[in-house]
């Protein structure tokens, strides 16, 4: 997972901290840092009206007046010209396909099940859609995965951790959030390797908009998953079997979004290593983190969680953890319940298990990966309007100076909100 010779705990000072995290603030919304270009270039790659712009550097002075914290933050952006894949390399090995930026992978508003409806109606429908679900299929490029996945990971890249994130929406989708949280995992990370499990991401259009971070020398790639070999040899092989017959129930909630559920513990179980949410900063190292979950809350007058989250999984290859969230994948799958598949699956499998013996793992309090919970996260993007709320404010940046590994934004919450100037 990591390279213990080499990487070392860093230990990240309070203001250190507290600058990453004034740049995360000011940085998270686009519309609201960057005025310079009026197309957002990253979310229309091949616009030519717009070019990205990368932050070269960032000098952030912080002051706490009055208890108060007051910041001032001067950004340097630079522009980058991109060019395609087939423009930089016209012998590339292996293949990359110019996907259509509207092939969603199931993710769009034409592939979501319509509600109202019996199960059966439900099932009829999604069979009539099942050949326009792309993520569902198996073909020349996804049948490299596996071979890319190693040659990635492996070979001269000198990669000292493996990171994964999925992507199963249009490349034009994958924003200046999501290009952040990219960031934010080379930032205390600078040799580290990530693979971004995506159709829509392995194509000319999502190279472009990637190409920010290759343009720095970080080790990204994005790679068209083969689902049937990642469940291959798992509980999830009979089940996927099914759906792809169309013998399955998909349920009401995007099929994309449970499957990204069940793909994020499939990968981390054949390969072994960290995954992360498109949603989530990194602010410090996961460096000596090995076979952990991390809590959501916590009853602290017990001293004993009461939900886990799937955003952040940091595991060893083959962890009978995995597979045992897996196997609960499979039995009890319900597309019509938000969160069942994912975080309320993970907390269920745990709370199972208790303290049976061959499970060796870790679950880290919420501070680790969840300092601000969903119904808070609005305080992080608008201005405190009372002293209460200041102080909510000046003592979240305190903790997330210490023990917090990266902050979640809980885009399904925040993706809509404004930045506000929050600290000024």
């Amino acid at each position: 997972m990591f390279d213990h010779r080499v990487l070392k705990h860093a230990k990240v000072s309070i203001i250190i901290s507290l600058i990453i995290f004034s740049a995360l603030v000011f940085l998270v919304s686009v519309d609201t840092i960057i005025q310079h270009d009026h197309d957002d270039s990253l979310h229309h790659p091949s616009s030519s009206k717009g070019i990205p712009q990368v932050l070269e550097e960032s000098h952030t002075e912080i002051k706490l007046e009055a208890g108060v914290v007051r910041s001032t933050t001067t950004l340097t952006l630079s522009h980058i010209a991109l060019k395609s894949l087939q423009e930089e390399n016209q012998h590339r090995e292996v293949e990359i396909i110019d996907h259509d930026d509207h092939d969603d992978d199931g993710g769009g508003n034409t592939l979501v099940a319509p509600i109202n409806v019996t199960e059966s109606e439900r099932i009829s429908w999604f069979r009539g859609k099942i050949q326009e679900f792309k993520i569902l299929k198996s073909d020349k490029l996804s049948r490299q995965f596996h071979g890319r996945v190693l040659g990635f990971f492996g070979g001269n890249n000198g990669c000292e951790g493996q990171f994964f994130m999925t992507w199963i929406s249009p490349a034009t989708s994958f924003g200046s959030r999501e290009l952040l949280s990219v960031q934010s995992v080379f930032k205390v990370h600078p040799k580290a390797c990530l693979v971004i499990l995506s159709r829509s991401l392995d194509s000319v259009g999502g190279y472009r908009v990637l190409k920010p971070v290759l343009d720095l020398g970080f080790k990204v790639q994005a790679i068209t998953p083969d689902l049937p070999f990642l469940f291959k040899g798992t509980p999830a092989e009979s089940w996927f079997h099914q759906l792809r017959k169309g013998k399955k129930d998909p349920g009401e909630i995007p099929l994309f979004q449970n499957l990204s559920n069940l793909i994020r513990l499939s990968v981390l179980y054949k390969y072994g290593g960290v995954y992360l949410d498109t949603d989530f900063i990194l602010l410090k190292p996961l460096t000596g983190l090995r076979n952990c979950i991390g809590a959501q809350s916590m009853d602290f007058g017990q001293k004993h969680w009461t939900r886990l989250n799937n955003a952040v999984l940091v595991f060893d290859m083959n962890h009978p953890l995995l597979l045992r969230f897996i196997k609960e994948f499979a039995l009890t799958f319900d597309g019509n319940k938000w969160g069942h598949n994912g975080p309320y699956l993970v907390s269920r499998v745990v709370e199972k298990l208790g303290k049976k013996p061959g499970f060796s793992f870790t679950i880290l309090p919420p501070m680790a990966f969840y300092p601000v919970d969903w119904n808070k996260i609005d305080g992080l993007f608008r201005k405190p309007k009372t002293r209460s709320e200041s102080k909510w404010v000046e003592a979240k940046l305190v903790q997330l100076s210490g023990e917090t590994y990266g902050v979640h934004l809980w885009n399904k919450q925040s993706g809509k909100l404004e930045i506000r100037n929050t600290f000024v």
